[in-house]
């Protein structure tokens, strides 16, 4: 560390290093900024080797450093054919079968995943997914996500009263803190995706078994590069830059490709319903999908 106050750190995000030139304050916020970055890992911020590549302005409070830091690591991993994608990733142990829950802020993504966790699958990312675009004739795989997989309180204990959320407290609760549900990726070859879907919890636990269908190409493209600018769409509290501008249009072009790939090595799922009814669909759609076939390097 020199003599301003200032360090070179290496944020390692699914094997892929993002080297930072930011003010000492992100080693001592590390442990709240690191679960709200994908593929980051439990642990220390080690020193940064090789050269620069983001220099972060002095003075940038805790919560811009994040999201400057999510922006960089969506183009890190748009280099290497991988999507920062707004989803909710769960993988069932029995048989390795890996479900991708899409939605914005509000759907029920994280009420669908708590669902599926009580029929045993396990949470491998809480809202953003890194989502590696396949080879022709393959599936994405899941190379890991955010560790932090925060539910409104409310409608937690609504619907999960065994999960034992006290009724006071914020809005927000870390699931992942209390229950330990989060199962992190080790880099290597990830999990390949069974099955996406878009889901819409209705909040009448009288529901049903709720609806599933298919989205077109088209349509699905379009959620898949809504849902892989994510960490984009974020404005900065103490700076006039728009994240979005991080991205040129030579990478916004690339993303585009890597969207249509993605659109099109699967279909997309739309489904409708109370938490449980939609858990059941999705593992329906995961069973018809055939055998899983998942690989990670430990």
């Amino acid at each position: 560390m020199n003599a301003v106050g200032r360090g070179v750190w290496e944020v390692v995000s699914a094997g892929r290093s993002l080297v930072v030139d930011a003010d000492a304050t992100l080693q001592t916020r590390w442990e709240t900024i690191a679960p709200h970055l994908p593929g980051v890992l439990p642990g220390r911020l080690r020193a940064g080797t090789g050269p620069q590549t983001v220099r972060l302005p002095a003075g940038t409070s805790g919560g811009d450093t994040r999201r400057l830091l999510n922006a960089h690591l969506h183009l890190l991993h748009l280099s290497h054919a991988t999507l920062c994608v707004h989803a909710v990733a769960v993988q069932r142990a029995a048989d390795g079968h890996v479900a991708l829950l899409l939605g914005g802020h509000g759907a029920g993504k994280t009420l669908v995943a708590l669902a599926l966790v009580r029929r045993g699958w396990r949470v491998l990312a809480g809202d953003v997914a890194l989502v590696e675009c396949p080879p022709a004739g393959e599936r994405p795989r899941v190379l890991g996500g955010t560790a932090a997989f925060l539910a409104r309180r409310g409608p937690a204990r609504r619907w999960f009263p065994g999960l034992g959320l006290a009724p006071g407290g914020g809005d927000r609760v870390d699931l992942n803190v209390p229950a330990g549900l989060w199962e992190p990726l080790r880099p290597g070859p990830g999990r390949l995706v069974s099955v996406a879907a878009v889901v819409d919890v209705d909040g009448d636990p009288a529901a049903g078994t709720g609806a599933v269908e298919v989205l077109d190409e088209h349509t699905a493209a379009t959620v898949w590069w809504r849902a892989s600018g994510h960490l984009l769409e974020r404005l900065l509290d103490g700076s006039a830059v728009v994240l979005r501008q991080l991205e040129d249009p030579a990478a916004a072009a690339l993303r585009l490709e890597r969207v249509r790939e993605v659109a099109g090595a699967m279909r997309l799922h739309s489904v409708w319903g109370a938490p449980e009814a939609i858990a059941g669909r999705i593992e329906d759609v995961a069973r018809t999908n055939g055998p899983a076939q998942s690989a990670e390097v430990s």
